[in-house]
């Protein structure tokens, strides 16, 4: 037995600290050259129990500090293994809560470092996850260039399956500024990259979640939910955790068909979770069509929460915010629309109470009403009133003769075309 292992098999029973201090003996120690195969092996697995110590520890500048002491080890090992071994070590961060900054610096350093030598792929790798950072931490501005040489480099080498993901992070980023076109452009860009590979099942799903978020963003519900369930059939065969905000996103394109989808045999297991309960309570407030039970559902649901994971659930995921903000909008205008129906001269502050809200937010709901013409009528704000007028009969006379007037236009000049051939 080397001295290396024997030391690895004495930290498997030692204290944390002495733990520490044997990995980190391990990781500077050289092996002869007859044993430079299995010191390499040692010095592999002292690192990686030297990060799942930090892990555990919660020592995300420690973690970091083992990503960046590896560099020596990966110029020594094949460049497929390297890739391999940083991708683990970045893994871990994923244990560590508040760890992003430190990632994302210990990313573009390590992106550095592969650039100089040379280590295209693993470049590429890393900045993808360094662009899904940026994503998660709304840098947008700094994803985008990050996106734009990536995309340069790819096509270059025209590698399809990298291409497909980068282009996928392009539209959730565009997605994320709001700018709708260009997301689409870039889903379009990914989806036909994606069609000349094999796209594996993760990746499959990922595109179709992105295209039912932007039709729901679209107001295209029906055809958002059957992107949604394509998303949450592909996640849960896989068991991935994002299977729970596909059906969150199904329920919500469906408020009125929460129970019956709950029934389907993939969403029972989730039915008694309580982002599901969430969702179910919301739907239920829409069903009621009671703005205060809508209302007080989003205060519950907001604060109150049984797992850190879950804390601001309804406001923390921005297509969950844009769901319900479309149906809290929508609840409200067919309150007021209740409202009003029976005026035809209505004071505002009395509509206002009615719903719950404050006097300026019904105005302007109001006023956008009127300019979307959902019902006619005049806000007199000197009066503080609404004048509800009945919907004006189409009148056709207009459309009419102007028609007439097109024909006769066509007869004056087929009777010149033939006066002329007359003459």
């Amino acid at each position: 037995m080397s001295n290396n292992q024997a030391l690895l098999d004495e930290a498997k029973n030692a204290n944390p600290e002495r733990a520490e201090e044997i990995y980190k003996q391990i990781l500077v120690s050289s092996a002869s050259t007859s044993e430079r195969d299995q010191g390499l092996r040692d010095q592999e697995n002292a690192m990686i129990k030297l990060a799942e110590l930090y892990r555990d520890q919660k020592n995300a500048q420690g973690l970091a500090e083992v990503i960046t002491l590896s560099r020596s080890f990966m110029s020594s090992t094949a460049k497929a293994k390297t890739a391999k071994l940083i991708r683990t070590l970045l893994n871990y961060f994923n244990d560590i809560p508040s760890s992003r900054q430190v990632q994302i610096d210990v990313l573009l350093d390590n992106i550095d470092w592969s650039n100089r030598e040379k280590r295209i792929f693993l470049k590429h790798s890393l900045e993808i996850r360094l662009v899904s950072l940026q994503l998660e931490a709304s840098q947008f501005k700094a994803a985008l260039t990050r996106i734009d040489t990536l995309l340069t480099e790819l096509k270059k080498l025209d590698d399809k399956m990298i291409l497909t993901e980068v282009h996928l992070l392009e539209s959730r980023v565009y997605r994320g500024i709001g700018n709708l076109a260009k997301a689409k452009a870039a889903l379009t860009s990914a989806r036909t990259a994606a069609n000349s590979i094999y796209c594996p099942p993760h990746l499959q799903a990922a595109l179709d979640l992105q295209s039912g978020i932007l039709h729901a963003e679209d107001k295209d519900y029906t055809t958002a939910y059957s992107y949604f369930y394509e998303t949450f059939e592909n996640m849960s065969s896989q068991d991935d955790p994002n299977a729970l905000n596909a059906l969150k996103y199904m329920l919500l394109c469906k408020p009125e068909d929460v129970t019956a989808l709950l029934s389907i045999k993939l969403a029972v297991k989730y039915a008694q979770l309580r982002e599901i309960e969430c969702m179910r309570a919301i739907a239920l407030a829409h069903q009621h069509r009671n703005l205060a039970e809508f209302e007080k559902v989003l205060r519950d649901y907001k604060d109150a929460h049984l797992r850190p994971s879950d804390r601001a659930e309804l406001s923390s995921d921005p297509t969950i915010r844009s769901h319900l903000a479309a149906l809290y909008d929508t609840l409200l205008e067919q309150n007021l629309l209740r409202i009003i129906e029976p005026y035809s001269v209505v004071e505002v502050d009395y509509v206002a109470k009615q719903v719950g809200q404050g006097r300026q937010d019904v105005e302007a709901k109001l006023s956008q009403m009127i300019l979307d013409k959902v019902f006619y009528g005049v806000l007199d704000q000197g009066r503080g009133r609404l004048l509800v007028f009945d919907e004006p009969e189409v009148d056709d006379t207009y459309g009419a003769a102007i028609e007439t007037l097109e024909q006769v236009g066509k007869v004056v000049e087929s009777l010149y075309a033939k006066t002329v051939k007359i003459a």
